[in-house]
C-alpha cells in the first residue's frame, strides 16, 4: 500500500472512530445510538465499539512502509490489533448482531465477523511462518473488514440519496427511510471492501520480498 493512501486511511479510521466513540465515552446507556436493553448487552456494545475502534486505528499504521521497517514496533502493533483490536470487536459483534430484531442484520453482521476472525487468524499463521507475502494480502482483507465501521456509514446515506430520483421518494421522508437501509449497508459495506481489496492483491505481484526486507518486515512472532 502506498505510503498517501496509508495515511488517508488513518485520517479518515482516526476521524470516524471519533466520531463513533464519543456517544459511549460517559458510558450512559441513555446516550447510545442503538437501542439496547439492560446493563449486559450495553456493556458488550460498548466492548464492541471501543475495540473496533482500536482496530480501525491500528490497521493503518500496519501498512506504512516506516513502521513496518522496525520490527519490534510493527510486531507490537499487530499484536494489539488483532488481540485488543480484532479480537474482542468480533466476539462481541456475534451478540449484538444476534440481539438486533433484523435478519440480515443477524447474518450479515455475524458473517463479516466470523470472516474477520479468520482473516485474523490466517495472517497470524503467514506471520508465523514467514510467508510476509501472504500475511500482507490476509491483513488487506482483514482490514477491509475492520473497514466496515466506515464503509457502511458512507453506504447509508447514498442509499438513502439515490432514492429520491430513483425510488420514489422526497427528500423529506428519506430520513424515516434509514433505519431499513442500515442492513442493507452494513452487509454491502463489508462485501464491496473485500471487493476492491481483492482486486488490489491479485493486481500486485507475488515476487518474493529481498532478504533483507523480509527480515525486517515482518518479524517472527514469538
Amino acid at each position: 500500500m502506498r505510503r498517501p493512501t496509508a495515511w488517508l486511511l488513518l485520517i479518515v479510521a482516526i476521524i470516524f472512530g471519533l466520531v463513533l466513540a464519543y456517544p459511549y465515552l460517559s458510558l450512559d446507556i441513555d446516550h447510545s445510538r442503538i437501542d439496547v436493553r439492560g446493563g449486559l448487552r450495553y456493556a458488550v456494545l460498548v466492548t464492541h465499539i471501543f475495540t473496533a475502534t482500536v482496530a480501525l486505528m491500528l490497521g493503518p499504521l500496519q501498512f506504512m512502509p516506516r513502521v513496518r521497517a522496525r520490527r519490534r514496533i510493527h510486531r507490537a502493533i499487530g499484536r494489539v490489533y488483532l488481540l485488543a483490536g480484532v479480537l474482542p470487536s468480533a466476539l462481541a459483534t456475534i451478540p449484538v448482531a444476534i440481539w438486533s430484531d433484523r435478519l440480515l442484520t443477524q447474518v450479515g453482521l455475524s458473517t463479516a465477523a466470523v470472516l474477520w476472525l479468520i482473516t485474523g487468524g490466517l495472517a497470524y499463521r503467514a506471520a508465523r511462518r514467514r510467508d510476509f507475502a501472504d500475511h500482507r494480502a490476509w491483513m488487506m482483507r482483514n482490514y477491509a473488514l475492520t473497514f466496515l465501521a466506515v464503509t457502511a456509514r458512507i453506504l447509508v446515506p447514498v442509499l438513502l440519496l439515490v432514492q429520491i430520483p430513483f425510488g420514489g421518494a422526497d427528500a423529506g421522508s428519506i430520513g424515516a427511510r434509514a433505519p431499513s437501509m442500515i442492513p442493507i449497508g452494513q452487509t454491502l459495506g463489508w462485501i464491496i471492501n473485500l471487493i476492491v481489496v481483492e482486486r488490489l492483491i491479485r493486481r500486485r505481484p507475488r515476487t518474493p520480498e529481498p532478504l533483507r526486507t523480509r527480515a525486517v518486515a515482518m518479524p517472527e512472532t514469538r
